[in-house]
């Protein structure tokens, strides 16, 4: 079980946005002493739900303070993006990082962001598949031609490229079954998300298909790697943690709902399995934690649960979501600590990996 943790770069009341992206940087670089394998910073635009535009500003900061620990997006928004654009960063990325940049992508899901740019998100799926293939082109190919809808290349030569060989992972953030499709016959791996109402039928399905199309495309059907985001937070008991965090978790979803559509009005086609999503509705703290939502307790609930969620997902990368709801620095470390102390080496012996 690889351990990673997103960050989405709230902004609270009561913080200043300098002590945000100060703190969720030093969480960041923390989380290599502490032995997590990866960092993601998330893409937002337009509110405080999230103050970072650009993931790789932020990664790139991060390696320069690191040594070992990965560097993810968690996820950049491709139809948001130049896929060349995108494809110079992370390639400049790898070079300054000596080869340790996983590209997390998505095709977003905010109406007010794909309203900010001016964009059609009934377009989305079309703009990241062609996205997607493009950037692939331009780490893998020393002249680009490409001929789309949306973007064009005619022999261009695209740097630097990046160390990794053939190029560095590719993660597609993935919830409908059209997306399970895409990521299994592109050789992508999987960014899911039970902590935005993913359920564990959604996933087996999905995974299904995935495996189906690697198996399509010639691919090994056991090599794609899968990355589940939780909501978790770990205390030093049951009652400690849902004091702590019960209060985080309802800010979270008192300030979501804001710039978060409503299921039955999402207007991104695709975005069906994401119907029983918390996102924008009541809070029932309870039921988040029965739904896989969120994993909130002492060592031994969360060793119980992940184990648990693990065999029903079938993902092998927990990514933590626990900087949430101007939750306080030192209760974060606190569960980064006891997550990667404990909670994960008790989950590796009970799953044998």
């Amino acid at each position: 079980m690889k351990l990673g943790m997103l960050h989405l770069f709230e902004s609270p009341a009561g913080r200043t946005q300098h002590e945000i992206v100060k703190e969720t940087m030093d969480l960041m670089c923390a989380a290599e002493d502490l032995g997590f394998d990866s960092v993601h910073p998330a893409e937002h635009h337009f509110s405080e739900y999230g103050l970072l535009g650009s993931p790789q500003v932020s990664l790139a900061a991060i390696a320069a303070r690191t040594k070992r620990i990965r560097l993810g997006s968690g996820v950049v928004v491709l139809p948001f993006h130049n896929p060349i654009r995108v494809a110079e960063d992370f390639a400049m990325l790898d070079l300054i990082s000596d080869g340790r940049v996983d590209l997390g992508l998505g095709r977003g899901y905010q109406p007010a962001e794909f309203a900010g740019f001016g964009l059609d998100p009934t377009k989305s799926r079309e703009m990241f598949n062609e996205g997607a293939a493009l950037i692939k082109k331009c780490w893998t190919e020393e002249h680009v031609t490409f001929k789309g809808e949306f973007y064009q290349a005619d022999g261009i030569t695209v740097n630097p490229k990046p160390i990794q060989k053939p190029h560095p992972p590719i993660y597609m953030a993935c919830a409908s079954p059209e997306s399970f499709d895409y990521a299994g016959e592109q050789g992508f791996d999987v960014f899911m998300s039970s902590a935005f109402g993913l359920d564990s039928s959604h996933a087996s399905k999905g995974m299904e298909r995935y495996k189906k199309a690697r198996d399509k495309a010639g691919l090994d059907t056991e090599a794609g790697k899968v990355s589940n985001l939780v909501m978790i937070y770990v205390a030093d008991s049951m009652e400690q943690a849902r004091a702590d965090f019960e209060g985080p978790v309802n800010t979270f979803y008192q300030n979501a709902k804001k710039f978060v559509a409503p299921p039955e009005k999402a207007p991104v086609k695709g975005y069906e399995s994401y119907k029983d999503t918390n996102m924008g509705r009541g809070v029932d703290f309870d039921e988040l934690e029965r739904s896989g939502v969120l994993v909130c307790g002492d060592v031994e609930h969360a060793v119980e649960r992940l184990c648990q969620m693990s065999r029903q997902y079938g993902f092998s990368e927990l990514l933590c979501w626990s900087r949430m709801g101007g939750l306080e620095t030192k209760k974060v470390q606190r569960a980064m600590e006891l997550i990667s102390g404990k909670v994960i080496p008790a989950v590796k012996k009970e799953l044998g990996g």
